[in-house]
């Protein structure tokens, strides 16, 4: 068995690679700098490059190259779900959402540009996305259902829609919306990453079922680490201000359960996720493996 800190070195590595990867892909398909209009060129630039660890591209990545494809099949996809996390970034920073003055350890963009010019953004961000999927004329077509389906009202907009009307509380119907809203709000994108980088391989039904039922397990866990993380993190670890559920009254695992209640959920959907790698048959040490592994990190 392959110890910990080289697992743990072969995922840095691949994550930085595929921070520079994914963001020559996102710097060739979007305006470029100069460009008119000029003030919102700048702004789409200053949301897309300012920072971040790139998980959802990696994803695709990983997936695709599981599967057999290659860097070139994930390209589309990759730059793609990027572009549709940061649009969703920009606007729940805004004034109407979370009102947010950090993201990535810096103004929002709001802040640093104005709050029209910040919905314009988020605006150009996720149509672009759907033409870089286009642009994929093997397979643009699945992909851009799959990614539709995922952001769309009953996934990603869905989940944020929820985010905003729940109420905290301590039963078990609140905890069952609290599981709903997390899968609306950020497994679906996880789980389109799986399956767009299972489409990008080519790989069979069963393939993309299962990769799949990975993209759910690891969101799921993510954003049970976030909620510990809005908690126990500080802006440093955030990049974004903490303490933000909790001030805006949000129902978050740690709202219903408690921080220890939480911390053991986060437990049981880290199981869920490794069990779900093990139904793809892949290695315990492989880099799937050590992206649980990595998520499960973040909340401590």
């Amino acid at each position: 068995m392959r110890p910990a800190s080289a697992a743990g070195a072969d995922l840095a590595r691949f994550l930085t690679e595929t921070r520079e990867w994914v963001e020559r892909e996102l710097d060739r398909v979007l305006p470029a700098e100069g460009a008119e209009p000029a003030r919102l060129v700048r702004a789409l630039r200053y949301a897309t490059f300012g920072g971040g660890k790139r998980l959802r591209p990696a994803l695709v990545r990983l997936v695709c190259r599981e599967f057999g494809g290659s860097d070139a099949d994930a390209a589309a996809a990759a730059a793609a779900i990027e572009l549709v996390h940061t649009y969703s970034l920009v606007h729940d920073d805004l004034p109407c959402m979370d009102d947010d003055e950090l993201r990535r350890g810096r103004p929002t963009v709001h802040v640093a540009f104005d709050e029209a010019t910040a919905v314009l953004v988020g605006d150009a961000l996720l149509t672009l996305a759907f033409e870089v999927l286009a642009s994929d004329r093997e397979r643009g077509s699945d992909l851009a259902l799959v990614m539709a389906r995922a952001a769309g009202a009953m996934g990603m907009v869905g989940g944020q829609s929820l985010d905003l009307t729940l109420e905290a509380g301590h039963d078990p119907r609140s905890l069952a919306a609290v599981l709903d809203l997390h899968e609306k709000k950020t497994a679906a994108l996880f789980a389109a990453a799986t399956d767009m980088g299972a489409i990008a391989a080519d790989a069979g039904e069963r393939e993309r079922e299962l990769s799949r039922g990975f993209g759910w397990a690891l969101g799921r866990l993510f954003q049970a680490a976030d909620d510990l993380l809005d908690v126990t993190g500080d802006a440093a670890t955030l990049g974004k201000t903490p303490g933000k559920d909790q001030e805006l009254a949000r129902a978050t695992l740690v709202a219903v359960l408690g921080l220890e209640g939480a911390r053991g959920k986060a437990r049981e959907l880290t199981r869920a996720a490794e069990r779900a790698l093990e139904d793809l048959g892949w290695s315990r040490e492989g880099l799937a493996a050590s992206l649980v592994g990595f998520v499960v990190s973040r909340q401590k």
